[in-house]
């Protein structure tokens, strides 16, 4: 590669943040942009995207839950110069029917750069930087997926893959399954950190738990039962497998969620 800059959007979030660091340790110039960051970037403000991308010769690609990657930005990005993309999707996007990622994956296959796309597990940061912090200090996890197992992995690991992908040669048209290194049921990461946080934190697969769970929270009942259903698919697809692809990737193991647990406690510890 070039030593043209690597845009990485999403910079200050879960996995963009830890690219940036990762990216810059290496010696890479990395453009960091998000919509708080020196350099502003955002997807529904298209007067932003030229700015972000002057000069960029590769672009992490990502955008908020709910939010489509614009086809229009990554055509602007290719006839700027930009070579390569490496798109943050997700995995089992066929069976949960996710329109937006499958969009996000067909855009960037057909841009005419060379695309990597990390297809990834369940963020273990989900429990102490994402959308489960809150159950876990509460000490009760609700969601509606029964005992079914995922392979949770490390947002670190994520950002390693996609810096290799951004960075070395051989990783173009390829899809990389990005997990950890073991499958765990809810109710196990559930013990794992109860024993990482020194307090009881349980686990409740139940739809009908989770529904009343969501409406003492301030949603109706109809919206309750129409957001479990959107587990529906996860649950019937049952156990995840570790793919090994970040050891293919990056030559060394994915961290362990028991690793991870022990370093975030101070998270559900101290609030």
């Amino acid at each position: 590669m070039s030593e043209r800059p690597i845009l990485v959007l999403g910079a200050t979030g879960t996995v963009g943040r830890r690219l940036v660091e990762l990216l810059s340790a290496r010696g890479h110039p990395v453009r960091a942009a998000s919509r708080s960051s020196r350099v502003p970037f955002d997807w529904s403000a298209p007067s932003t995207w030229e700015g972000a991308l002057d000069g960029a010769g590769a672009v992490y690609l990502m955008a908020p839950d709910g939010v489509p990657v614009d086809p229009e930005f990554v055509r602007l990005a290719v006839d700027r110069g930009v070579r390569r993309l490496v798109l943050l999707s997700s995995r089992a996007i066929e069976e949960m029917d996710d329109q937006r990622l499958l969009a996000a994956e067909r855009t960037v296959r057909a841009s005419g750069a060379d695309w990597t796309v990390l297809r990834c597990d369940w963020f273990d940061q989900n429990f102490d930087e994402g959308f489960l912090h809150g159950s876990v200090r509460s000490g009760l996890i609700t969601l509606p997926v029964g005992g079914i197992r995922q392979a949770f992995v490390d947002a670190g690991d994520i950002a390693a893959v996609a810096a290799r992908a951004l960075t070395g040669d051989g990783h173009a048209g390829r899809t990389y399954e990005v997990t950890g290194p073991r499958a765990l049921s809810f109710a196990e990461a559930a013990e794992t950190i109860t024993d990482a946080a020194g307090y009881p934190v349980r686990y409740s697969g139940e739809p009908e738990d989770f529904v009343r769970a969501q409406v003492a929270e301030g949603l109706s009942e109809e919206e309750a039962r129409g957001a479990a259903a959107g587990f529906e698919a996860l649950r019937a697809m049952g156990d995840a497998e570790p793919s090994g692809d970040v050891l293919r990737v990056t030559g060394r193991e994915p961290r362990d969620f028991r690793d991870y647990a022990a370093d975030a406690a101070p998270a559900w510890r101290d609030y």
